[in-house]
């Protein structure tokens, strides 16, 4: 039985919640927020002790009871129903191309990558084109067949996620062709105290979201701060 999407307790997902490139600021904040939440999680890395180690430092933080291992990427996907890939831009093709056997029909793959053209040695709060047409497109095609994308998590503050003491009151724009995969994407999503799961549409949808990043980045900039965004006038019942 998967969560509800007003969030609060466990998981109840029937396995871990694998977060691919978990050492980074992002797969890490990610990690510590959900854990937190009761979730088992599994930190995944190129290396398997970088991964152990960013693991041991969110048990740390956390205390007795803390559910979170450390793996190499390939061994942390494994009986994840949901995983998360954080990797930077640069970084997405290569562990896609990894994870081909790795990942298996019936997970949901969700794409937290933004096309920054820092990647390319550009500024951050400039995008990318990418043919597919988004980061999550690419995504899509490119993963194991029967395995779908959901697009996320582009305009949450890593720093504010990896932050305890920051508390979160922001909205996580969701986008995906598959109506069941992004309830469940957004079910998980809820259980972290102050995100509240929006559902943005179809997996074009992720063109424009993911653009809302490099702006957040130059807002923040700007202000010296950690904005997100909140959408106002939605009813209560979203899902």
């Amino acid at each position: 039985m998967w969560p509800d999407v007003n969030g609060g307790g466990d998981s109840g997902l029937g396995g871990p919640v694998p977060i691919v490139g978990g050492t980074g600021a992002l797969g890490s904040g990610l990690g510590l927020r959900l854990a937190g939440a009761g979730c088992e999680v599994v930190i995944g890395s190129r290396d398997g002790d970088r991964a152990e180690e960013a693991a041991r430092r969110i048990r740390e933080q956390l205390g007795p009871g803390a559910r979170v291992t450390g793996a190499e990427n390939a061994d942390a996907v494994a009986g994840g129903p949901i995983v998360f890939l954080t990797v930077p831009f640069r970084n997405q093709s290569e562990n896609l191309t990894n994870l081909k056997g790795a990942l298996s029909s019936g997970q949901v793959l969700v794409d937290a990558t933004v096309p920054l053209a820092a990647a390319v040695s550009g500024r951050a709060t400039r995008l990318l084109g990418v043919p597919q047409g988004s980061a999550a497109q690419q995504a899509q095609e490119m993963a194991p067949e029967g395995v779908t994308v959901v697009s996320a998590l582009h305009t949450v503050s890593a720093a504010s996620l990896g932050d305890l003491d920051q508390r979160l009151d922001e909205d996580v724009l969701v986008a995906g062709d598959v109506k069941e995969a992004k309830r469940r994407v957004a079910a998980l999503i809820a259980l972290i105290a102050g995100l509240r799961p929006v559902d943005a549409g179809r997996l074009e949808a992720a063109r424009l979201i993911e653009g809302l990043t490099p702006l957040l980045i130059s807002i923040n900039i700007r202000h010296k701060t950690h904005a997100g965004i909140k959408l106002t006038g939605l009813p209560d019942e979203l899902w």
